[in-house]
């Protein structure tokens, strides 16, 4: 049987081991053109490198994700 989200999560580590990403529905901000892609999986996000989809994704959980869309709007990562 399968280990539950909960029992994959590592002491002090708020986020599962392992997410099943096969069947998550990426979404792109720009139509498909742009660099990243979304996807919400079991209570996470996850962010991907559109152009290599098979390449590892950053797992958020909803916090980070706030805080990151917030930092991003203002500019925290605008390049110089």
């Amino acid at each position: 049987m399968a280990e539950s989200i909960t029992a994959q999560r590592t002491k002090g580590w708020d986020k599962p081991e392992q997410l099943d990403l096969s069947k998550a529905d990426w979404q792109s901000g720009s139509q498909g053109a742009g660099d990243v892609q979304i996807a919400f999986v079991e209570g996470f996000i996850a962010m991907r490198n559109a152009d290599a989809p098979g390449s590892p994704s950053l797992i958020f959980n909803p916090a980070e994700w706030r805080a990151f869309v917030l930092n991003a709007r203002n500019g925290a990562f605008d390049l110089t």
